[in-house]
């Protein structure tokens, strides 16, 4: 109950939000629909000082317009803003805060901003409640984050309000159903405005105000990996990961985390996994952004069904195309839902598999480093066991096997969650390392607890050039110290090893090397990629595919 046995003063709050912008706006508000040059006026007129506003910032979809309108307002009217954001991506996500605008924020993600980010905060200029994973981002704003006014992006509405966000739905209907239904405010910047909708993706009656910005709103080609980058290391890896790891445990259910490692794995299975006799047995289900890379085994036949967190730039008319294995509404284009598919990502899939930034003795894994607050995204929630499965598969039940036995402990399954990474990175620096810098950066930044994107004991294998450690097959926390120091390489951390340990560790299985999975290091070469440049991925799509002009190079 609220003051005064009042029980709806929000409801009231907003209607006078939405009267003051009535007032101001004039005969320029038609129905939901504002000129852009008055978006300054509705913005002064519905903010409140200290109101938590969710700007949409994904991955992918910026709302860019938006974002620039909110860096314009009076710092003497609107100030101390509240900002969630998943992905701080763009400069103005933090021009907000150098201006006076914000001062807190909670987000997930800020890779592009992150080393800003960092200054800001020494600096005082904001105040970080958390880092979160977009899951639990977006759980919060049903339950302590709850926007008051939410800013987000969709491709179009219609003359009534009504929205339809496209295939780069992304986060877009999680924010905006929060903040409707607790009464809050919705703002939505389109690149155009229609009398028939393809589809309606989000209900009129859920939306305030509507604004056509004056360019589309950007959209980031994330998942974009040029095939003719890809080494010959990598392609080591990918076939040890294709044989010790998705043939080893059936892994059919599965998400790849972003990289060139990731992607000459996609780029292998029509042709290394296809010459193992792996297709229909392995990576046939996904929740996966529409990776360019995957066309090939798409195409191949090895690929029955993908979810999308969001879509990917020039893979319209490709995804258009293939409705069997994209999820598309009845005008031919996907409908992605972040939320939804890292709900699928964490109970509906055996493995997650990606790269990261250091790895420590214990195994656990950070993309933050000193002078860089980079977040996390859904790395955390894709790579953890989910502790409330209970539907079994295969590759669960055997990873379950694995590290419980010899105990008492009751069957279980466990979810595999791979780290693959180069024992060296850019610039030489060290992916293993003794000590996280994610302890050094907690205690400047003052956080809790340290930045740890998937902590050790959800990790379950380590995958270098030098081979691969199985942690699920370990009894002690010596052997797991010794078993990613078997595959740390000439780091400080693997030339640090106990030798005779480690080839114990070999002898049992724990590590693997190469040789002990049958592969001969001289054929991994380029020639087993499925693509080895763009214009193969063109041509494997049917010239369905269309890359972003920068990956053209005819």
């Amino acid at each position: 109950m609220t003051a005064a046995g009042r029980w709806n003063t929000l409801q009231t709050n907003r209607q006078q939000r939405l009267q003051r912008a009535a007032v101001v706006l004039g005969n320029d508000l038609q129905g939901k629909l504002l000129p852009q040059q008055r978006i300054g006026d509705c913005l002064h007129a519905v903010l409140e000082a200290g109101d938590r506003v969710c700007l949409e910032g994904n991955n992918q979809k910026q709302a860019d317009f938006l974002a620039k309108a909110l860096t314009r307002l009076d710092a003497t009217r609107v100030h101390d803003l509240h900002m969630l954001l998943s992905v701080l991506a763009l400069p103005e996500h933090l021009d907000v805060f150098d201006k006076g605008i914000a001062s807190k924020l909670d987000f997930s993600f800020s890779g592009p901003q992150a080393a800003r980010l960092a200054k800001l905060a020494s600096a005082g200029k904001l105040n970080i409640g958390a880092i979160h994973t977009y899951l639990e981002l977006y759980a919060r704003y049903f339950v302590d984050l709850t926007p008051r006014v939410a800013l987000v992006a969709a491709q179009s509405a219609d003359r009534a309000g009504n929205l339809y966000t496209g295939p780069n739905t992304e986060d877009t209907p999680t924010i905006v159903e929060a903040t409707a239904f607790k009464s809050g405010i919705v703002i939505a910047q389109v690149n155009e405005i229609v009398d028939v909708l393809p589809r309606v993706d989000i209900p009129a009656g859920w939306v305030d105000f509507v604004v056509q910005a004056p360019t589309p709103h950007y959209i980031e080609p994330l998942f974009t990996r040029d095939p003719a980058l890809i080494s010959e290391i990598q392609v080591l890896m990918a076939m040890m990961a294709i044989k010790g790891i998705y043939a080893e445990y059936e892994v059919k259910r599965l998400n790849h985390g972003i990289g060139f490692d990731t992607a000459a794995i996609e780029l292998l299975l029509p042709t290394y996994a296809a010459s193992l006799g792996l297709k229909g047995k392995i990576a046939s289900h996904w929740a996966l952004n529409p990776h360019p890379a995957l066309i090939p085994a798409i195409e191949a036949g090895f690929v029955e069904s993908v979810h999308s967190f969001g879509s990917e730039l020039g893979m319209e008319d490709y995804i258009r195309a293939r409705p069997d294995v994209f999820f598309v509404g009845a005008d031919g284009s996907m409908r992605s839902n972040r939320a939804l598919s890292q709900a699928a990502g964490h109970y509906a899939c055996d493995m997650f598999i990606g790269s990261t930034l250091q790895i420590d003795l214990q195994g656990n894994s950070s993309t933050a480093t000193l002078g860089r607050i980079a977040g996390f995204g859904g790395a955390p929630n894709m790579g953890a066991d989910a502790r409330g499965r209970r539907h079994a598969s295969p590759a669960w039940l055997k990873a379950g096997r694995e590290a419980r036995a010899g105990s008492k402990q009751i069957p279980r399954g466990q979810k595999l969650v791979v780290q693959m990474v180069e024992t060296f990175r850019e610039h030489m620096q060290p992916a293993f390392v003794e000590k996280l810098d994610a302890w050094q950066l907690a205690e400047q930044a003052k956080m809790a607890i340290p930045p740890v994107m998937i902590y050790g004991d959800d990790v379950t294998h380590i995958l270098t050039e030098e081979g691969i450690a199985n942690l699920l097959l370990c009894r002690s926390e010596e052997e797991r110290e010794q078993a990613i120091r078997g595959v740390a390489g000439y780091t400080p951390v693997g030339l640090a090893r106990d030798k005779r340990m480690v080839e114990n560790l070999r002898d049992r299985g724990i590590i693997k090397r190469a040789e002990d999975l049958g592969i001969d290091k001289r054929l991994a070469t380029r020639d087993l990629l499925a693509a080895k440049n763009m214009k193969d991925l063109v041509r494997a799509s049917g010239g369905l595919y269309q890359p972003p002009k920068r990956f053209r190079n005819w």
